[in-house]
């Protein structure tokens, strides 16, 4: 099916939503994330839960980078509390950065997941790059309503994917 370049393995409603331990237990040991929109609010700063959600995940035993389009100086503007490596100017959804980052955790890419926002370039660049992927529902400022075209596109693929259940919940209830 051609809308299935774009479907996620699972979906949470963020990255606070996801159980860690049980990817750790499923053998996953590195964790590619995006920052704007699945972290933070698109341009701002990290906050004391999302350092405190990395710390949680580095005694884990899992090791982050941050895969991102934004430039290195917004990308090192966010990491002033967390210590994680990073990836700028990444040219998502090109599956080249993905493998990149893959190979600067020294991973295995069945070792390594994909955490975002965007189906189009979070998503879709994980499946080109063979890594599977969680996507986050995309954080807005309170009352925002509007969300674009793209993101109503999106809508349309993650409801063929609810509707595709050899593509739904690939990594089996990882959502707390």
């Amino acid at each position: 099916m051609l809308l299935s370049r774009f479907y996620p393995w699972e979906t949470a409603d963020s990255v606070f939503s996801i159980d860690y331990e049980k990817l750790y237990r499923l053998g996953y040991r590195g964790i590619l994330f995006d920052i704007d929109n699945t972290l933070v609010l698109h341009g701002a700063d990290s906050n004391p839960a999302v350092d405190d959600l990395f710390r949680r995940l580095h005694a884990l035993g899992l090791q982050t980078l941050l895969l991102s389009n934004n430039s290195e100086e917004r990308i090192l503007r966010f990491l002033a509390h967390i210590d994680a490596p990073y990836l700028a100017e990444a040219d998502k959804p090109a599956p080249a950065a993905y493998l990149r980052a893959v190979e600067m955790l020294s991973l295995a890419k069945k070792q390594v997941i994909v955490i975002g926002d965007p189906l189009f370039t979070d998503g879709y660049g994980a499946n080109r790059a063979g890594l599977a992927s969680i996507r986050v529902d995309f954080l807005r400022h309170p009352g925002e309503r509007h969300f674009g075209k793209r993101r109503a596109a999106e809508n349309l693929v993650l409801w063929c994917w609810r509707h595709s259940p050899a593509y739904r919940h690939r990594l089996g209830g990882i959502v707390k």
